[in-house]
């Protein structure tokens, strides 16, 4: 056919790739929920300087009773380039290699079953995200909840898989950051003030409790003291002699001094 147009060389080698990438560009389910920080019941820790707690999606994919939930967390200027498409415990999403070069890793996978909806009363709604220390640095477990290996931010959302197909997923959370230990030169400076009221107060109450002390000894002293004095004025009491008396035999005068 003279008059038909020459296909572009690349056209042939992008289809068959478009083709594949259409369906997970269509197939995955935007859900309308921000994973959070808890805030209910207030808990101790929230965040901590390798850890923080985020609430469970309760009531968020009961739409997906076979699917398999990811939870995905990534360095805060990293979640426009993770690809749903990784698969979890693939060298793209190992938490050994986080955050370089991995930027996001895949964690804490449960089923539907574990988020029940409604929530049962008294049940634990939440995840800690970095709790477990025993598998960070062991390759073998790449979807290891392991601790965070700096102050962030962060961001986080859910993953829903049905086998290795991404179905559904939430937004991304706000960016978090963790606590930040301070250095010894910050705190000396921040604390100066405090430091040096504190050396006050420490030296005046030295001083009141050697006084308290040296009164203390003092009184122990003085009640010593009368205590022997008082003793030497008793005298040793005499012994009472009394007589003994014979009343049984009577003494017979002879006759003649009569």
């Amino acid at each position: 056919q003279p008059h038909s147009r020459p296909r572009h060389p690349g056209v042939s080698t992008m289809l068959p790739l478009l083709l594949l990438l259409l369906p997970a560009a269509h197939g995955i389910a935007q859900l309308d929920y921000r994973p959070a920080l808890t805030k209910d019941p207030p808990l101790e820790g929230i965040k901590t300087a390798s850890t923080f707690v985020v609430d469970q999606p309760r009531c968020i994919f009961q739409d997906y009773g076979n699917a398999v939930i990811w939870l995905v967390v990534a360095l805060d200027q990293a979640t426009s380039t993770f690809n749903n498409t990784w698969g979890p415990g693939t060298p793209e999403t190992a938490f050994q290699s986080f955050p370089n070069p991995v930027r996001a890793y895949m964690t804490l996978n449960t089923t539907l079953g574990s988020y029940p909806c409604p929530k049962p009363k008294g049940d634990i709604t939440v995840l800690r995200v970095g709790s477990e220390t025993s598998c960070a640095r062991d390759e073998t477990r790449p979807t290891c909840n392991g601790p965070l290996p700096g102050p962030g931010p962060y961001q986080v959302k859910f993953l829903a898989l049905e086998g290795s197909v991404p179905v559904a997923e939430t937004r991304w959370s706000l960016p978090i950051m963790l606590r930040q230990a301070k250095s010894p030169s910050s705190i000396a400076t921040a604390d100066s003030g405090h430091s040096a009221g504190m050396i006050a107060i420490t030296t005046i109450l030295s001083i009141l409790f050697a006084i308290l002390l040296a009164g203390l000894v003092a009184t122990l002293f003085s009640w010593g003291s009368d205590s022997c004095g008082s003793s030497s004025t008793f005298s040793k009491p005499e012994s009472v002699t009394v007589r003994r008396y014979n009343t049984h035999h009577v003494y017979d005068q002879p006759a003649a001094r009569l």
